[in-house]
């Protein structure tokens, strides 16, 4: 465990002077299991409960994903607790990725690939 993703928490919550126990309690787990989360003692909590600490945190949706980033770089081998349903549910989304894997898709393609995705949907 890297700990980044109890790092992250910790400074949204200090950011909204919400306490550990406050937190905790909001999130139904006990303020030990939140402050070895924060600590990097422990694993992060399901998607649900990421789901409801974005909430009470107000993250943004960018904050919300890195969010989801830094708990899935707690485990080896993990995907962001958001995208397994929509991967799995997508063969051309698994596709794609094997794909880009085998081909070694590097930054600059993918960033194509976002500006693709972004223009389709007129952003």
């Amino acid at each position: 465990m890297t700990g980044e993703f109890g790092k992250f928490i910790e400074t949204k919550r200090k950011a909204l002077n919400k306490t550990l126990r406050g937190l905790a309690a909001d999130l139904d787990i006990a303020p030990a299991y939140m402050s070895d989360i924060e600590k990097g003692h422990r694993y992060p909590p399901d998607k649900d409960k990421l789901e409801k600490m974005a909430e009470l945190l107000n993250l943004s949706e960018e904050e919300k994903n890195k969010m989801f980033d830094l708990a899935a770089g707690e485990k080896d081998n993990s995907v962001s607790p958001d995208l397994p349903e929509y991967i799995m549910g997508t063969e051309k989304a698994r596709v794609a990725l094997r794909m880009a894997r085998d081909n070694g898709a590097t930054d600059a393609t993918w960033q194509k690939i976002i500006d693709m995705l972004e223009k389709e949907n007129g952003e």
